[in-house]
């Protein structure tokens, strides 16, 4: 088997304030391999977030080793995009101008990168509105180019924190179906956190489901061929999507549920 684009070994985080000390996430071990499309989901206070932000090298972890595409991570790095539940266009930047911005950063503005960029938003159906500014945008043509921007510096793996949620229901819907399709046609290695029990089987290939206090990773489900080959919208008419949505939501519900018990 190849190298994991993202390898979790033992991964602990304590906050420590004024009030004392709190477990956020406890002893997370997991990998994801090329071209995987994985999704976290848990109650609120888990610690999905911060398990992002620690892959992110936004947190340094307490404990634990983390390793992306083979090289030790901890630090932010353009071999990780981070996608946002809010779009964070800066409103004074064009579309373009916005997409762009993490290569400025990074120094890699030059004349074949603005091609990739204006491939990409010809994909995402921006290519028209690449002049225009965010406030002429809708919600979900803001997050296709927030994606834009997330795929510019050509990530090994990508974080999306709740990138759908703030859109209403139809909206969120198509852009999963697009945005799913981006990155399988560019075998893109993607980590979800998502409440959306729905959302993470119908996306994914496996999910993995997390306790609160402190946060662990509890239970592992395997999304069967049938449903990872069909779309985020076909997938929620198959026979076998709302088992899956129940036996993640019994794991939810019932915090002491054993394995294999009822």
């Amino acid at each position: 088997m190849s190298e994991p684009s993202l390898l979790l070994d033992g991964i602990t985080h304590v906050y420590v304030t004024e009030r004392g000390a709190s477990l956020a996430v406890d002893d997370i071990t997991f990998a994801i391999h090329p071209g995987e499309f994985v999704s976290l989901v848990g109650p609120s206070g888990c610690g999905k977030t911060t398990l992002l932000s620690i892959i992110a090298g936004l947190i340094k972890p307490t404990l634990g080793d983390i390793r992306v595409a083979g090289k030790e991570a901890g630090k932010p790095s353009p071999r990780i995009g981070y996608m946002l539940q809010q779009d964070y266009l800066f409103p004074w930047r064009t579309i373009l101008d916005n997409v762009m911005l993490g290569l400025e950063l990074h120094g890699k503005a030059d004349d074949t990168r603005r091609k990739w960029i204006l491939h990409l938003l010809d994909e995402l159906g921006l290519l028209p509105v690449r002049d225009s500014y965010p406030h002429q945008l809708s919600g979900g043509m803001r997050q296709r180019a927030a994606l834009v921007r997330t795929l510019a510096t050509e990530p090994d793996l990508l974080l999306l924190d709740e990138p759908f949620s703030a859109l209403d229901y139809q909206t969120r819907l198509q852009l999963e179906e697009l945005i799913l399709d981006i990155l399988k046609a560019h075998k893109k290695t993607a980590l979800l956190v998502t409440h959306d029990i729905s959302e993470a089987v119908a996306m994914s290939d496996r999910v993995l489901v997390m306790e609160r206090g402190p946060g662990r990773i509890r239970h592992e489900i395997r999304i069967p061929d049938p449903i990872r080959a069909a779309g985020p919208i076909e997938a929620r008419e198959l026979t076998g999507f709302h088992p899956l949505f129940h036996e993640i939501w019994r794991e939810l519900e019932d915090p002491d549920r054993k394995e294999g018990r009822p």
